[in-house]
């Protein structure tokens, strides 16, 4: 099961987050580009042998298809409400991110200049300063942080390169709150192991990085769509609300989506 976007500039769809959404993606049209391979991922799994398959789209390629795209819906009289980074995978791999953004950025502000620029990413690769810089520029850095403990994070993100929720957490400090913290809650069992961030232990580690995070605001997520691997649950409402409110308690903004 997967789910993959066959272009580059895709919609404008109806966001429940963030309205008329008008989708970008820099990865392949044909399979997932990831640093992860999240055990719920809509994409599907995540091939070992990636970066000997995939074919990325040049730089300039995107650079013509963003212009092209912007220009055909200020001439039919539509305004995308957020302009929006996301994909078959992690955005910000593409090594082409930070010139994107800049041009993203200079045809926002001349074709639609009320419209927010959004990037939604994992979180891997803010050791990278082109990529922090790059995401500080725009309205809606949302990045992910699914996991409390180690232990959950290797669980449920599944890593496919070297790197660690402390550093994740340390690099996310760095944006000093002009971040947008995103977490999907699940359970179940995977392949014979347990998988919980739900647990009182999970959430009160969660709690102190948020804490350490300070974002602007916690978008919190349960399960919507199939995912790649069985046996996950999705968690319920009350349950989502009662976590919300563990963050609410910390002096943090929350929004639920569920």
């Amino acid at each position: 099961m997967s789910f993959l976007f066959n272009e580059i500039v895709f919609g404008p769809v109806s966001s429940r987050r963030f309205g008329v959404s008008l989708g970008i993606n820099l990865l392949p049209d044909t399979m997932k580009f990831c640093s992860f391979n999240c055990i719920y991922c809509e994409c599907g799994l995540t091939d070992k042998d990636q970066d000997d398959k995939a074919k990325l789209y040049s730089t300039e390629s995107i650079l013509t298809a963003l212009e092209k795209r912007f220009k055909e819906l200020h001439e039919n009289g539509l305004k995308p409400d957020n302009i929006t980074f996301a994909g078959n995978g992690e955005p910000t791999m593409h090594p082409g991110f930070p010139e994107v953004i800049d041009n993203t950025i200079a045809l926002r502000d001349f074709y639609f200049p009320a419209a927010k620029i959004t990037v939604l990413s994992n979180s891997t690769r803010l050791h990278k300063e082109e990529v922090r810089r790059a995401l500080q520029k725009i309205d809606h850095n949302v990045l992910k942080l699914d996991a409390g403990s180690e232990e959950m994070f290797n669980a449920i993100n599944r890593p496919l390169s070297p790197v660690s929720l402390a550093k994740v957490v340390e690099n996310l400090e760095k944006f000093k709150g002009k971040v947008i913290i995103q977490t999907l809650f699940l359970r179940g069992i995977v392949k014979g192991v347990a998988v919980d961030n739900t647990t009182d232990a999970e959430i009160a580690l969660w709690l102190k990085h948020l804490d350490k995070i300070k974002p602007s605001l916690v978008m919190l997520y349960s399960l919507s769509r199939e995912t790649p691997e069985e046996g996950l649950i999705k968690v319920s409402g009350e349950e989502m609300e009662e976590i919300a409110n563990k963050v609410r308690a910390i002096n943090l903004d929350v929004e639920v989506y569920n």
